[in-house]
């Protein structure tokens, strides 16, 4: 599958999963407003433009819904609109883990230096953690010089806690894993005493050799 395939089957769940949230004909209204604006080719480069800044508009308008601000940051970051970054940020710290993983699709495509920065932030935020996967994910994904430190900060503060959120220190193992940085050997290593990390521990340990 191409790029352009998996962001165009992204739009389309994420047009899916809209639409199943609105709940008014004015917003049902509004959505296919939006829609035709999004699918619109017609026209040379200042239609084109006229129709990014259309959208980039909506992302600053007030009273705008979220389902909106979504939709136009999807079609602006996968065209590597950078106009898109801030809200793109917040949906990855966003509630709904589908939210985040739409965004953290989108910001791995965009290009914007700001995202790795961003997505450490999240990942390592101690008062955030539970919405930390996507983050941590992302970081994998980009490869940037944030990753390691920042998947390696956030696995050895969940090794020493209390409440060990295995789900992200499973992310966080495999990310460093596939990253293979032997910095991360140690925690690596302390991680496989868990029995829930062992496996992918272990595997990622393999990674490193």
């Amino acid at each position: 599958m191409t790029g352009a395939e998996r962001a165009e089957e992204e739009f389309r769940a994420l047009v899916k999963r809209v639409r199943a949230e609105l709940g008014t004909s004015a917003e049902f209204s509004e959505f296919e407003r939006l829609l035709a604006l999004v699918r619109s080719r017609e026209g040379g480069p200042p239609a084109r433009r006229a129709r990014r800044d259309e959208l980039a508009g909506m992302l600053v308008a007030p009273e705008q819904p979220l389902w909106a601000r979504e939709i136009a940051a999807f079609v602006l970051g996968a065209e590597g609109d950078r106009r898109a970054f801030e809200t793109l940020i917040l949906l990855l710290n966003y509630r709904e883990p589908v939210r985040c993983a739409t965004a953290a699709f989108v910001l791995a495509r965009l290009g914007d230096p700001r995202t790795a920065r961003a997505a450490a932030a999240l990942a390592t935020n101690p008062l955030r953690t539970a919405y930390a996967l996507h983050p941590v994910r992302l970081l994998t994904e980009l490869r940037a010089p944030e990753s390691v430190p920042a998947l390696l900060a956030t696995l050895e503060r969940l090794l020493a806690a209390r409440d060990h959120c295995w789900p992200i220190a499973r992310a966080c193992v495999e990310g460093l894993g596939v990253l293979g940085d032997r910095r991360a050997e140690d925690a690596l290593v302390a991680a496989r005493e868990h029995d829930r990390l062992r496996a992918a521990a272990h595997e990622a340990l393999e990674r490193l050799t």
